[in-house]
């Protein structure tokens, strides 16, 4: 499956990349970080602390164990803090 994924803020400027189209097997959203992290070391250090993550699919919150049947989009980035 292919899904364009999303980076905003410093998993951004960690990936060099503000989105990316990946081909997956991952059923998961856990899944596909693994294989995310994989790819070189700017991946590894953006995902190395999932506490400090948070992800969308379609633009719908989720959680890590989520599904990605039928997802086209997946976002990370750090929770939102108030301003």
């Amino acid at each position: 499956m292919i899904i364009d994924v999303l980076y905003f803020a410093w998993l951004r400027e960690r990936i060099g990349v503000n989105r990316e189209q990946i081909t997956t097997s991952a059923k998961t959203v856990t899944e596909l970080i693994e294989e995310l992290a994989a790819i070189d070391e700017g991946h590894a250090l953006a995902f190395a602390d999932l506490k400090s993550l948070r992800v969308a699919l379609d633009q719908q919150m989720a959680r890590f164990d989520s599904s990605l049947a039928n997802t086209r989009e997946v976002a990370f980035f750090p929770p939102m803090t108030g301003g």
